[in-house]
């Protein structure tokens, strides 16, 4: 399930580390996030860029499952901005 955002929400959660995935088929997004995740402090937000619709459905599981907190998603030109908080 995709959590819509707006520019104001992204302003409010502060500093982001972007992990750019696009061109990268499923499950490529959700690979690169894992790996990029453990070098996030807990407590901060990683922007995930995907060009492959399908990560912004998978991704809310995959953060519940790794206990992070799936935020929501940003449409762009292409490709989505998701927003994920490192729970763990």
């Amino acid at each position: 399930m995709a959590i819509a955002m707006n520019e104001a929400e992204v302003a409010s959660l502060g500093k982001t580390t972007v992990v750019d995935a696009r061109g990268v088929a499923c499950p490529g997004p959700m690979i690169e996030a894992k790996k990029a995740m453990s070098g996030i402090p807990m407590g901060e937000v990683m922007e995930l860029w995907s060009g492959d619709s399908q990560t912004k459905e998978d991704m809310g599981f995959w953060c519940e499952m790794a206990g992070h907190v799936f935020l929501g998603v940003i449409p762009a030109r292409g490709y989505d901005r998701l927003f994920i908080r490192r729970g763990k």
